[in-house]
């Protein structure tokens, strides 16, 4: 190996002296290891090209969900699972018993049962720790995890966003310190495209170009103040995008009726049409999408299930198991599931307890993520927490990791570095994948 380094260099005539000689001394410190020394770590790496992420915002309980105990009973204040527990594809591996459709194809899943922080009360900061994987910053704005992978891995497709939200837009999705290109593009409805990017009805080709004429005629007036072009060349970018994704390409996409009445049906009401479009957007090459299940009008509460919420925290979930399994087999049917990593994540999970009228409140000391496809090593279960789902026991996972395993899965190394300007910034905080996430 040595006289191969040397040989290279003197074949090279624009090396100095110096380079010469740093060149000769790291061969040589080299050939001095022994060669297990010299055999690098395996990269850890899936095979995901597009990721949906489905947030269960308000706080999932582990404990009536992916990391069932023992059946408790809110009335007698005796600790443990809202509902019973079943069998699933995966041997000593349960669910609790809403979940039963994707228990049955539990072996295209792999749960995450031991994610933890330090967040408890505060559910806007919760959110954004598992949105950045870093803690609220008083000096920086990180990006999120979406913003993140378009960063690392843009798409050539300008007809279409590389970013797209279905849910409650704020900052914790945004792209932070790297800047508005990597911003998300935010749906309110899966029935047609964003409406903003609509010419309305009343504005005829003859009136918009007058409009242009006009808007023109103003920007004479600022032409050599640099700050102020900088505004408007930022806001020529987004119109110019805006007019791309108002093309047929991409609007065709929001019409669902072009899919049979029976996988429609199949993936049940609104959140259930989110997750198809967001299987069709994933089709068109959609890099990250993401799509909340946070609507509160089915049990009141959301996921955040105080007091009376839980009596009917089994609505959120039946309507979750219905959307994700279907959304699952359907991407495995269209051979789209190992190059799209699903991942279903939640601010915090929740007690074994029971509050004062029967609800639960916050525990972020350990609670449950669940991934699916992207090249994984699937059915298992990673993670084991004590009999009431509040302690780990065994292989826990922090957030830092928990992001690293999903940029991995992404093809995107987790030991690289983003800048804040001049300032270096790792994109994880000190995470590693979980070994065993990968075959």
């Amino acid at each position: 190996m040595l006289n191969r380094m040397l040989q290279q260099t003197s074949l090279n005539s624009n090396f100095t002296r110096r380079e010469m000689l740093a060149t000769s001394v790291a061969a040589a410190g080299l050939a001095s290891l022994p060669s297990h020394a010299l055999a690098r770590a395996p990269v850890l790496r899936g095979t995901a090209d597009h990721c949906i992420f489905i947030w269960l915002g308000g706080g999932q309980a582990q404990i009536d969900t992916w990391d069932p105990k023992v059946l408790g009973d809110p009335k007698a204040k005796k600790p443990g699972s809202y509902y019973e527990s079943i069998p699933t594809a995966i041997p000593n591996v349960q669910l609790c018993k809403p979940l039963s459709r994707c228990a049955d194809i539990l072996d295209r899943f792999l749960l995450l049962r031991s994610v933890h922080h330090d967040t408890v009360d505060e559910h806007a900061a919760a959110t954004n720790r598992m949105h950045t994987g870093r803690p609220t910053s008083g000096t920086i704005i990180y990006p999120s995890v979406g913003s993140i992978v378009t960063h690392q891995r843009p798409i050539e497709d300008q007809s279409i966003p590389p970013y797209v939200v279905m849910g409650y837009p704020n900052l914790t999705r945004g792209p932070g310190f790297l800047g508005a290109k990597y911003g998300y593009l935010y749906l309110t409805s899966t029935e047609a495209g964003p409406p903003a990017l609509q010419r309305p009805a009343n504005v005829t080709n003859e009136r918009m170009q007058r409009r242009t004429r006009l808007l023109k005629q103003l920007r004479q007036e600022y032409l050599g103040q640099r700050q102020v072009e900088k505004v408007l060349a930022d806001y020529d970018a987004t119109i110019e995008t805006a007019q791309r994704l108002a093309g047929p390409q991409f609007m065709k996409l929001f019409q669902l009726q072009e899919e049979s009445a029976t996988l429609r049906e199949s993936y049940g009401g609104e959140f259930g049409q989110r997750c198809l479009l967001a299987r069709r957007l994933v089709e068109s090459g959609v890099r990250f999408i993401e799509v909340s299940h946070n609507l509160n009008f089915l049990n009141g509460t959301g996921w955040d299930v105080h007091n009376e919420g839980i009596l009917n925290q089994h609505l959120l979930i039946d309507e979750l198991d219905r959307a994700l399994s279907s959304l699952v087999l359907d991407l495995e049917n269209r051979k789209l599931l190992d190059r799209t990593l699903v991942v279903v994540s939640t601010e915090f999970g929740r007690p074994a307890g029971f509050d004062g009228r029967g609800g639960r409140g916050h525990h972020s000391g350990s609670f449950s993520v669940v991934l699916a496809g992207g090249g994984l090593k699937l059915g298992q279960a990673i993670g084991q927490t004590d009999e009431q789902a509040m302690t780990i026991l065994s292989d826990p996972i922090s957030v830092p990791s928990l992001f690293a395993t999903i940029f991995a899965a992404l093809g995107i190394d987790s030991s690289r570095e983003l800048y804040a300007g001049d300032r270096p910034v790792p994109i994880t905080d000190k995470g590693q994948p979980i070994r065993a996430a990968f075959a």
